[in-house]
């Protein structure tokens, strides 16, 4: 058997099932009167909702006592009252103070925000107190060098070169004209699109504020502005369930794959097979049972994609490059944990 091709592989306890649901495009909106489905983060009539709050880091926040953190957002009040205001149901933010920021957390969604902005402000849309989805003058010369002529709409904080750094289409419209992001944030993957251009396509979401972790579960939305008046309407959030979460990554996690499980038998499965049983389309270790079962396939590079269900006390996993017998952390390539 060759070594870079082993089985793939899975041991007890783990169950697998196939869910789907579709995910609905935004409704053309009257003015901060969300489409069906969504909510208004912004009310039209005051900052009911908002706080004041920038670039702060939000583990060092976290650890605060609930009383400093109600002092250090206290703090931030005056500038935001003075920096922000509302004019006929428009949010306008004249370029300083601390950025409005939503009290409330979000993890899964999908945002709409319409914004309009002026030459050389600079700017952007905060995804769970991490920025950015970045807004600025794709016609000013002296921001070439960084991105700027590339438009509006990328993920400017992730690393140089990385995916979703650069938007993929110059798609803002003309100063004086309104422009509307559309963000799907699932997980640590985020999409977007400006005036119905894709820009980001399902990009990972660098962690700002420790590279070496994923994006915060939660946080709260943050209308980042300097360098000039922006104006803001229509802030309409949908939360994303786990259900549609899993299904939206999985409708885009790539062409060309195979099942290895056929959800009725264990054709293509090899390994103590008596000790498992298929229910509903999953795959159920029995009680008291258990051992490695393993795909008769050897695969070499590939990418994987799988959903598991995991009862109280269980430790599984899936084995990387098997070779048919002996402890799965140890004689194979890895074993991936699943564990209570």
């Amino acid at each position: 058997m060759s070594l870079s091709r082993y089985s793939l592989s899975l041991s007890a306890g783990v169950a697998w099932a196939v869910v789907w649901s579709a995910v609905g495009l935004c409704d053309e909106p009257t003015l901060n009167v969300p489409p069906k489905g969504y909510r208004a983060l912004f009310n039209g009539k005051d900052l009911t909702g908002w706080r004041g709050m920038g670039t702060d880091n939000p583990y060092k926040l976290a650890a605060k006592s609930t009383d400093e953190q109600a002092a250090f957002f206290a703090k931030n009040q005056p500038a935001l009252e003075q920096h922000w205001s509302v004019v006929d149901g428009i949010l306008v933010n004249d370029g300083q103070g601390p950025y409005a920021t939503t009290i409330e957390d979000f993890g899964d969604i999908e945002l709409m925000v319409d914004y309009k902005t002026v030459p050389r402000a600079d700017s952007g849309i905060y995804l769970r107190a991490t920025p950015q989805v970045q807004i600025w003058d794709s016609t000013e010369t002296e921001k070439f060098k960084i991105g700027a002529d590339k438009g509006s709409g990328g993920l400017w904080n992730n690393s140089a070169g990385a995916p979703g750094k650069d938007p993929l289409v110059l798609a803002d419209k003309a100063f004086g004209e309104w422009n509307r992001f559309r963000i799907v944030q699932v997980g640590a993957r985020t999409s977007v699109w400006l005036n119905d251009e894709p820009v980001v396509d399902n990009v990972i979401m660098e962690n700002f504020w420790n590279c070496t972790k994923p994006l915060l579960r939660r946080g709260p939305i943050q209308l980042q502005t300097h360098g000039g008046e922006i104006a803001w309407r229509n802030v309409f959030a949908r939360e994303i369930g786990g259900e549609e979460a899993n299904a939206w990554l999985r409708e885009r996690s790539g062409d060309g794959f195979e099942p290895v499980f056929n959800g009725t038998d264990f054709t293509g499965w090899t390994g103590p097979l008596d000790n498992y049983e298929i229910v509903d389309g999953a795959i159920r270790c029995k009680p008291g049972k258990g051992g490695t079962i393993h795909t008769d396939k050897e695969y070499g590079d590939f990418k994987a994609r799988l959903e598991f269900r995991l009862p109280p006390g269980g430790n599984n996993g899936l084995a990387i490059r098997y070779p048919g017998s002996g402890d799965t952390a140890y004689v194979g390539m890895c074993e991936l944990q699943v564990l209570d």
